[in-house]
C-alpha cells in the first residue's frame, strides 16, 4: 500500500481558527456570548441552521476520525459543535434505547414547563402507582413515598440521574393525564427533531419497542443540552433529594472524567449497553462541545455486561477524540 502523503499545510481560514481555539480561549468565549445574541442559544450550543450545518457538514470531518477506536458493534455517533461530524459507524437500523429514551422525556417535560437557573418548578404530588413501582425488583425505580410533594427538578433529578422509571410515568402522568397521551408528544417531537428512524412507546424505555439509531439521538442531543437546566442536572454525580432516602447517585460513572458533563445511560438485555456522552474537547473544561452516542453494545448479555461495555468504550472515544483535537490544532498553529 502507498504511503499517504503528508497533509498540506491548511488555509489561512482553518489555521486561525484553530489557533483561537488553543491559544486564546478568552477570544473563544467573547465569540460564544456574540453567537447568544444572534442565534438565541447558550454559549457554546449550535442552534437553526448552524446546527443543520454541523449535522451535514461531511467536509469538516478532521483526519484524525478514521482513526478514532470505534465500537465494533453497534451504532456509533459523534460529532463536535462548531466543528462537524466526526462520523456514524454501524447500520443506522433502529434498536430498542432502555433509558435512554428519558432524554426524549425530560425534553418534553421542559419544554412544556420551563425551568430558568435554580427555580425549583411546581410542586408535583407522588401518587400511590409511582410509591408502589419504587420498590419494583425487575426495573431501575427511585423511591418515593405516596403524598409527598416534589419540585419538578426533584423528580427531574430522580428521573435522569438513578434513571428512575417510576419517575418517567408520574412526570408523564402530570404533564398529559396518562403515559399514552405523553408518549404521543414524544413522538410528535421526535418527529419535530427529524428523528425520522425513532419510535416511542413508552416514556421510561422499558419497553423493547422504544428504538432508535445513534444518529437521532445525536439529534436530541444537540437539541436538549441547549437547555441549561437539564445540564446542570446531568453534569451532576450525585444529589440529595428530600423524601428520598440516601444519596442519589448519577449511573453516568463517566462524570468521574473531568471534563465529561453528561449525558444518559440505558441498558437492558434486549438493548444492550447504551450511552449518550458529552464532553469538552478539553479535560480542562475549555473549547467546544464534544457529543456521543453509543448504542446497543454487547445486546443479549446482562443489562450489567452492556452498560459496562458502552462506558469503556465512550470513555476510549473521549480520550482519542481530545487528542486528536489537540494534535490537529497544534499542527494547524
Amino acid at each position: 500500500m502507498p504511503l499517504r502523503p503528508l497533509p498540506l499545510r491548511p488555509p489561512p481560514g482553518r489555521r486561525l481558527r484553530h489557533m483561537l481555539w488553543w491559544i486564546a480561549p478568552t477570544l473563544l468565549a467573547m465569540a460564544a456570548v456574540i453567537a447568544v445574541a444572534v442565534n438565541g442559544g447558550p454559549p457554546g450550543f449550535t442552534t437553526g441552521s448552524r446546527a443543520e450545518a454541523d449535522q451535514a457538514g461531511a467536509d469538516s470531518v478532521p483526519d484524525f476520525a478514521a482513526g478514532l477506536p470505534w465500537p465494533d458493534e453497534g451504532q456509533t455517533s459523534l460529532a463536535v459543535q462548531g466543528v462537524g461530524n466526526l462520523g456514524t459507524r454501524g447500520a443506522q437500523t433502529p434498536v430498542p434505547i432502555a433509558s435512554v429514551t428519558k432524554v426524549m422525556t425530560a425534553y418534553v417535560i421542559l419544554r412544556d414547563h420551563p425551568l430558568h437557573g435554580d427555580e425549583e418548578g411546581p410542586a408535583i404530588s407522588a401518587d400511590q402507582q409511582a410509591a408502589d413501582e419504587s420498590v419494583s425488583g425487575t426495573e431501575s425505580t427511585a423511591p418515593v413515598r405516596a403524598g409527598r410533594d416534589y419540585s419538578q427538578r426533584q423528580l427531574l433529578q430522580l428521573l435522569l440521574l438513578p434513571s428512575g422509571n417510576n419517575i418517567a410515568r408520574l412526570l408523564a402522568r402530570w404533564d398529559a393525564g396518562s403515559e399514552e397521551a405523553f408518549v404521543a408528544k414524544m413522538n410528535q417531537a421526535a418527529s419535530g427533531l427529524g428523528m425520522n428512524r425513532t419510535t416511542y412507546t413508552d416514556a421510561s424505555g422499558i419497553e423493547s419497542t422504544t428504538v432508535s439509531t445513534s444518529q437521532d439521538q445525536l439529534k436530541l442531543a444537540r437539541e436538549a443540552m441547549k437547555n441549561d437546566v437539564f445540564r446542570k442536572i446531568v453534569a451532576t454525580p450525585s444529589a440529595t433529594i428530600p423524601g428520598s432516602p440516601g444519596t442519589v447517585l448519577n449511573t453516568n460513572t463517566l462524570l468521574r472524567m473531568p471534563g465529561v458533563v453528561g449525558l444518559k445511560t440505558g441498558s437492558s438485555t434486549p438493548a444492550g449497553g447504551n450511552l449518550v456522552w458529552a464532553a469538552t474537547a478539553r479535560d480542562d473544561g475549555r473549547g467546544p462541545l464534544v457529543l456521543g452516542v453509543v448504542l446497543h453494545q454487547q445486546a443479549g448479555t446482562s443489562a450489567e455486561q452492556g452498560l459496562h461495555a458502552a462506558l469503556d468504550r465512550s470513555e476510549k472515544l473521549i480520550t482519542a477524540v481530545r487528542e486528536g483535537l489537540t494534535a490537529d490544532a497544534r499542527r494547524s498553529a
